[in-house]
């Protein structure tokens, strides 16, 4: 079992506070969630809020919440992120872009282990398990000032730190879920990716991480069918220069060069109702080469790749 993935795990199972770092894209809130699912909490909210979008002036009913006729317009009470996460978990995403002066009151609220709304005149118990997340190294914006010490150390319990997509060497694993999960969605009927094709896009370093990965994949699951090959797609998503380094030292499979004889491609265009996943599977190419032999030799049965 990976690192990361055991630790999780382990964190899952307790109630201590759990830091996840890394790389934007990385699948940080997801990670949360599998906390948030295989804890004791798991019946409970599972409340996100990402704190680079605090407004300063909301920041206070935003946490703790507010009663009916404390400010202008609280025609009602007001229940802040904490108090709905009670009983599961609160996950504060990004929590190295939260404001200074609003650390404080964060600070607060875990020693307290409640809120006071504003307009209450008594503290109000919360209980409620805590996730951060962060793409910056909190123990440099303390010694630069950025972000509280004692805030850290409550935050820094069970540190895990998810790896970028670049050093998982579970790729393959990772490229064939997020392919699925996006074909599923899209499409009445699910085909899986290449092994040729989880190995070119390997190759790059997908500074996006899986999100940028799951960017790439949707393109072309939608584009594959209109001719457009995955190298295409990955020349507009990276440089030529690194396309073309790539595609110097990858081992395309003889089916990219050659590809069948049309007679074949007819035949199984025909034995398989024109659907051209299931015909391309059968012949062992991609269905963008597939697609490509159609307009080629201006098949008009099956000109539109759809």
């Amino acid at each position: 079992m990976k690192k990361h993935e055991k630790l999780l795990s382990i964190a899952a199972r307790s109630n201590i506070p759990v830091l996840l770092q890394g790389e934007s894209g990385v699948g940080k809130e997801i990670a949360a969630q599998f906390i948030h699912k295989n804890s004791p909490r798991c019946e409970g909210p599972f409340v996100a809020l990402n704190c680079g979008a605090i407004a300063r002036n909301l920041a206070e009913s935003l946490l703790e919440g507010a009663k009916k006729g404390s400010y202008t317009g609280a025609s009602i009470d007001h229940q802040g992120i904490v108090q709905a996460a009670n009983g599961g978990t609160l996950f504060l995403d990004e929590i190295g872009e939260m404001p200074f002066d609003i650390q404080s009151k964060l600070l607060r609220i875990l020693q307290e282990h409640s809120v006071l709304p504003i307009g209450a005149t008594e503290n109000e118990p919360v209980d409620f398990r805590l996730v951060c997340a962060t793409n910056r190294d909190l123990r440099t914006e303390v010694n630069e000032g950025n972000f509280r010490k004692d805030l850290f150390f409550r935050l820094n319990a069970f540190p895990i730190v998810i790896p970028p997509l670049r050093k998982r060497d579970d790729f393959a694993d990772i490229a064939a879920a997020v392919w699925n999960d996006i074909t599923a969605r899209t499409f009445a009927e699910q085909f899986p990716l290449h092994d040729w094709e989880i190995k070119f896009l390997s190759k790059f370093k997908w500074p996006g991480n899986i999100r940028q990965l799951k960017n790439v994949l949707q393109r072309y699951a939608l584009l594959m069918q209109h001719n457009i090959s995955l190298e295409e797609i990955l020349s507009e998503e990276f440089s030529p220069k690194t396309l073309n380094d790539i595609e110097e030292h990858f081992a395309f499979p003889v089916m990219r060069a050659s590809a069948p004889n049309w007679t074949f491609i007819q035949k199984a265009l025909n034995e398989n109702k024109g659907n051209k996943c299931r015909a391309a599977k059968s012949l062992n190419i991609s269905r963008g080469c597939l697609c490509y032999q159609i307009k080629k030799h201006k098949f008009q049965n099956w000109d539109s790749c759809d």
